[in-house]
């Protein structure tokens, strides 16, 4: 017998040796209001069908955590896998990027007569009403474990070459694999016992592909709300187009280019295509200030997006046109600390929109933009108090102003100043590499190894901190940014083909210091498991005035 210590209610019970965390589950009593879906053993993530065979910690996870959510839509992309082969046998599943709140997916038919075709809503649906009846089966997920060889052999004979790429070059020497009903098909991480789990879903048509809703994280019995984000998405189609071209579509393909000795070729061609954006968003400024009277420039991004290193090569490119750029700190305009709205646990909120005394900016602004000298304050972040001293602004022939914040894109912030005069941008690492054609990198995964490196490397915070901190952020983004993304004039994806491969060398040592006894060693593992699929490559072919510099260090510019 074994002693189970289960995490949600410090209960303990004596289970058989090799008992499944789904069948002891009962033994706990606990009360959930939605049923399980994953569990974290010693605050690792597992699957319920995982077996144990030593005493263990355990917490039971269900769709309203992150982790718990993962599963659920990794176990939904295999459904879909299915249904589209059951209805279309032969064809091949896209599952590209994250959109709308939901996953933008595309699959390939067999080529008939030499001619190919989008997909009608009439054979989406099909798919759809297959996904049901394979829900309504309750088909068990299969679990299997073989030497990497054995399966790269198998999905060599699957045609699944992106797979073939990735495990040829993962360095494993023994790959699990799942299948269901003899459908077989690759994950990284767990999945959920059978198809009977994934009751909340929906599929539709978007762009020329099709759009997989899932659950609301905060209600799970419903699907998330399907917001529209047009400008996001043809960001993305922009990078897959690249993508072809340099047939750089998943970490395979990115792996056997630094074995062939090519990473040095890809960073160049990265840096190119970014500098090429940032070159376009310049010109488009200058004509706009030239014709409209263009005089402010604002920018936004979440976490860790490259938002200041983007600034200051905005501002080198601007200068380039005959502009001058000032920056423009919106810091300054903090309300007093103690009138600094509070979160629900009585901490200082200093995210929320209220932080800042967005009317006075807003008049300072207006003032700004027609003319007038300005007295701003400056804000003293030792007292917490915003002080007056005689510092004086006004804009002069060919200054442009330039406010980068989290708040930039709220037309409040900025609703005294006419449209036609401010040009917005959002900027964010909008991850440009998948693993394979059905397994994503999330691009909240980019940003938090890059927020973890950065920390480490200033003092800041260890990995464990920053990831304690990382749903606060999270929260704070999806109330304050993402919801005015779309208002922007352009969108700019500060990701790289070649990064994953080149954060590696610096977040391996930094993850591996999270301890094991402790809850962020979960998010930890998994990006350390997600990390290994990439091989390692130096930053020394890195320029200085690259956006990875602003995180892995050596950067030009000063912060």
């Amino acid at each position: 017998m074994l002693q189970i210590r289960c995490k949600n209610n410090n209960k303990t019970v004596d289970v058989p040796i090799g008992s499944s965390l789904k069948e002891i589950f009962p033994l706990f009593g606990l009360d959930f209001k939605y049923e399980p879906v994953s569990a974290k053993v010693n605050y690792a993530s597992q699957g319920l069908k995982f077996r144990l065979y030593q005493n263990r910690d355990v917490e039971y996870l269900d769709i309203t955590s992150s982790s718990g959510m993962r599963v659920y839509i990794r176990s939904l992309c295999f459904v879909l896998y299915k249904a589209v082969q059951d209805v279309f046998p032969g064809s091949k599943l896209y599952i590209e990027h994250p959109i709308s709140q939901g996953y933008y997916c595309n699959f390939m038919k067999p080529v008939i007569d030499g001619r190919t075709r989008g997909l009608t809503p009439l054979e989406i649906e099909q798919v759809r009403q297959r996904m049901e009846e394979i829900v309504r089966l309750d088909i068990p997920f299969k679990r299997s474990e073989v030497p990497t060889e054995d399966a790269i052999r198998i999905f060599k004979e699957q045609g699944f070459i992106d797979k073939v790429k990735l495990l040829e070059t993962s360095g494993k020497v023994y790959t699990d694999y799942y299948e269901l009903d003899e459908t077989i098909d690759y994950y990284y991480g767990p999945l959920v016992p059978s198809t009977g789990y994934l009751k909340v879903f929906g599929l539709e048509p978007y762009g020329d592909g099709m759009l997989l809703r899932v659950p609301d994280k905060r209600n799970p019995t419903q699907l998330s709300e399907n917001i529209p984000q047009p400008m996001t998405f043809d960001v993305y189609k922009e990078q897959v187009k690249w993508n072809v071209i340099m047939r750089m579509s998943n970490a395979g393909d990115v792996n056997k280019a630094c074995e062939n000795g090519r990473a040095s070729e890809l960073i160049q061609v990265s840096e190119a295509l970014q500098e090429k954006k940032i070159v376009k968003i310049a010109e488009e400024i200058d004509r706009r200030y030239h014709e409209n009277g263009l005089k402010l420039v604002l920018i936004t991004g979440p976490s860790s997006s490259g938002k200041t290193t983007f600034c200051k090569r905005l501002s080198v490119q601007l200068l380039a046109c005959g502009l001058r750029p000032l920056s423009f700190s919106t810091d300054d305009y903090f309300v007093n600390r103690v009138d600094t709205p509070l979160l629900p646990n009585g901490q200082y909120d200093f995210d929320n929109f209220d932080t800042v005394d967005h009317k006075l900016l807003g008049e300072h602004l207006a003032m700004l933009l027609q003319g007038k000298e300005v007295e701003v304050p400056e804000y003293n972040f030792t007292t917490g108090m915003r002080e007056w001293n005689g510092k004086k602004l006004r804009i002069t022939d060919k200054r442009v102003l330039i406010i980068e914040g989290i708040h930039a894109l709220n037309p409040m912030l900025t609703e005294l100043v006419p449209d036609d005069k401010k040009f917005k941008i959002y900027t964010s690492a909008l991850t440009s590499i998948s693993l394979d054609d059905h397994n994503w990198v999330p691009t909240r995964d980019n940003r938090l190894l890059r927020r973890i490196i950065r920390d480490y490397n200033k003092g800041a915070f260890t990995a464990r901190e920053t990831i304690q901190q990382w749903p606060n952020v999270c929260e704070s983004e999806e109330q304050w940014i993402f919801p005015y993304q779309e208002n922007a004039d352009v969108m700019f994806n500060s990701a790289l083909n070649i990064e994953f491969a080149v954060l590696r060398n610096h977040a391996e040592t930094i993850l591996a210091s999270v301890p094991k006894n402790c809850p962020e060693y979960a998010e930890a593992h998994r990006l350390l498991k997600f990390i290994h699929y990439f091989i390692p490559i130096p930053d020394k072919d890195i320029p200085p005035t690259s956006i990875m510099r602003e995180f892995v260090g050596g950067s030009s510019f000063k912060y």
